[in-house]
């Protein structure tokens, strides 16, 4: 009876024992990214997207090869410079021929922190957290965290620990796989930093 007993929790524990998280990013080359590498570079173990020096003039993304469906991301990101704004794309497409993207993003920057925004689609916030809140909990002068977790037609997002999201989506034929990407919005010479991008896959 107790080896049956035994055998039982280590066949329950085992998916919890095997699932673990694993880096998206090296620190110190593209492997497994691509997109325009023209507006992108690594520095210091980072992803930097723009630049300082001169305007970003349309919204650029690096994206992952690999496409990935219920997981969950978390990382470290930074905005540098005046009216910054960039976001991770989850459940992603590429638009052929275009610079352009299409799924969910986690935004960042002006009055969009912690928010689930629909690129290209929808093209509004889904849903978002009380700024005036959340503002006491953002570093706007260095590193934040994200935490983005999906799980069926569940997506969740943790600002710096603070849950900004919940969303069910309602509409069944959007797609719940995709790639991830991290992103650059056009404007005002601005940088996006994001590092120690890190997923497990559920």
């Amino acid at each position: 009876m107790k080896i049956f007993i035994t055998l039982f929790f280590v066949a329950a524990l085992t998916p919890l024992i095997l699932a673990k998280s694993v880096p998206l990013f090296d620190g110190k080359s593209f492997k497994g990214w691509e997109g325009p590498l023209d507006s992108f570079r690594i520095e210091d173990g980072a992803i930097v997207g723009g630049n300082l020096e001169t305007p970003i003039p349309k919204n650029q993304f690096l994206s992952t090869k690999k496409r990935y469906g219920d997981f969950e991301l978390r990382l470290k990101f930074k905005l540098v410079g005046e009216r910054a704004n960039a976001g991770i794309q989850i459940r992603t497409e590429r638009i052929p021929n275009h610079h352009e993207v299409i799924g969910y993003q986690a935004d960042m920057g002006g009055n969009f922190w912690g928010a689930l925004y629909d690129e290209s689609r929808r093209r509004k916030v889904l849903q978002g957290p009380d700024l005036d809140k959340l503002k006491e909990h953002i570093n706007f002068d260095g590193w934040n965290t994200y935490v983005i977790r999906c799980e069926g037609r569940r997506i969740q997002l943790w600002l710096n620990g603070h849950k900004t999201v919940d969303w069910h989506e309602p509409v069944d034929e959007i797609p719940v796989e995709g790639i991830i990407a991290v992103q650059i919005h056009s404007g005002a010479p601005t940088e996006a930093w994001y590092k120690d991008i890190m997923i497990e896959e559920l």
